[in-house]
């Protein structure tokens, strides 16, 4: 799954105000109504006045950090399934219901591919610790139950970022 989508913004989208290193914002993934992946970055505090054209598919909140001089801001464009999970995984991203659930299936998906390695459960059994490959950081998320809820509710997460399924007919039953 890669999603090309805009760069962090400089300035809040509701206030217009610029952002400082350090500031809380919080970014929402939104799916407009021509099923278009949008990216706004809000300062935490104006969040209850930010109202979206779409369905937040899903939000995270992080510490601002300007670009960097020289910084290739082509590869952040790129929301690819790992630069999702490092970035909802991170320690700093205030976890959420459907951050936590989406994670959790990143996190199944990557050690698939590799990308993650399972490193067991952790001492009191209420975390899933996980190895990334490429920077051996470790990650610690939410033990669940993997049950049929799970997946339709990861479903129709993920159905609003990529689309969903067109619907497929029946065939008309042979006589």
């Amino acid at each position: 799954m890669e999603l090309n989508l805009q760069p962090q913004a400089a300035f809040c989208q509701v206030t217009g105000q610029p952002f400082a290193e350090g500031d809380r914002v919080a970014s929402y993934l939104v799916r407009g109504a021509a099923l278009e992946i949008m990216r706004y970055d809000v300062l935490e505090a104006a969040t209850a006045d930010f109202a979206p054209e779409g369905v937040v598919a899903c939000r995270w909140v992080h510490a601002y950090k300007p670009r960097l001089p020289g910084e290739n801001a082509d590869r952040r464009l790129k929301l690819t399934a790992e630069n999702l999970f490092l970035t909802l995984a991170d320690p700093l991203t205030e976890p959420t219901e459907e951050n936590t659930r989406l994670v959790r299936f990143l996190a199944l998906m990557l050690e698939r591919k590799k990308l993650l390695k399972a490193r067991g459960r952790s001492a009191d059994g209420t975390k899933d610790r996980y190895e990334h490959a490429k920077t051996k950081q470790n990650f610690e998320l939410p033990a669940g139950e993997l049950n049929p809820a799970f997946f339709m509710a990861v479903q129709a997460q993920l159905g609003l970022l990529v689309g969903s399924p067109p619907a497929i007919e029946a065939a008309p039953a042979a006589t």
